[in-house]
């Protein structure tokens, strides 16, 4: 199956142009000429991953492998190491990042996972007007997202709403209408700003709150006729206790 094709139901399920102008979806390496022999879904792309991989396999990853200028090939260096692998393995990589967010893995996250129902969504943010308690809201993420542990921003005993943001959106406190805003990577500013405006937060992690794109992408890619596989990437932080 030729990569153009793929790319081009991927850009009708989840359309490049959503993307944050940040952001480096779509295409990071390979050419739409290119004949795929198999798609693999991963969250990330690492070597062990790479290594694994068939010869001419296509990788659809939630993030890119190149973010910003890459202005030398150190193959030393991250991501040029993993580039050069690539390339010697003719494998190329499609990167469905914040559009995806927009269109799909949020509220996948949101309504599948957590089990919440979507009273407003606006781009990357889903809210909820459903009532918790302290203890319920952390019981049901901790359970729902694997999480031993949560770090909690300003508690709150009542919780008469939830917002929900994958990834990092610790940036998108200010567009949050609701006592408890989910996300993950919030550092230490993060926490005090929303602590001196009185709202709640709760860390949810990165990975742990985006490892479900493989699952979402895998079902949406399966009708194809080509082999769709899923590939686990490792969180590269371990928690010790």
């Amino acid at each position: 199956m030729k990569l153009k094709e793929i790319y081009d139901f991927l850009d009708a399920l989840s359309p490049f142009e959503l993307q944050e102008k940040w952001d480096n979806s779509g295409l990071n390496l390979g050419s739409m000429d290119a004949e795929v022999s198999e798609i693999i879904v991963a969250l990330d792309i690492d070597e062990t991953l790479i290594d694994n991989a068939k010869e001419g396999s296509l990788f659809v990853v939630h993030h890119p492998i190149i973010f910003g200028s890459l202005k030398r090939l150190d193959l030393s260096k991250y991501p040029s190491n993993l580039l050069a692998k690539m390339i010697k393995k003719d494998i190329a990589l499609i990167a469905m990042h914040t559009n995806f967010d927009k269109t799909h893995l949020n509220k996948y996250v949101f309504e599948k996972i957590l089990g919440l129902s979507i009273d407003k969504i606006n781009d990357f943010i889903c809210s909820s007007q459903k009532k918790f308690s302290k203890d319920e809201l952390l019981a049901l993420i901790k359970s729902r997202l694997g999480l031993k542990q949560l770090k909690v921003v300003n508690p709150k005993n009542v919780i008469h709403s939830v917002a929900l943001t994958t990834g990092a959106g610790a940036s998108l406190l200010d567009f949050i209408d609701a006592d408890c805003f989910l996300t993950g990577d919030i550092k230490y500013h993060d926490a005090m700003k929303a602590l001196s405006e009185d709202k709640m937060m709760v860390d949810i992690g990165h990975f742990e709150s985006e490892q479900f794109f493989v699952d979402v992408m895998f079902d949406l890619l399966n009708s194809m006729p080509i082999s769709v596989i899923i590939a686990q990437s490792k969180n590269p932080f371990e928690i010790f206790l």
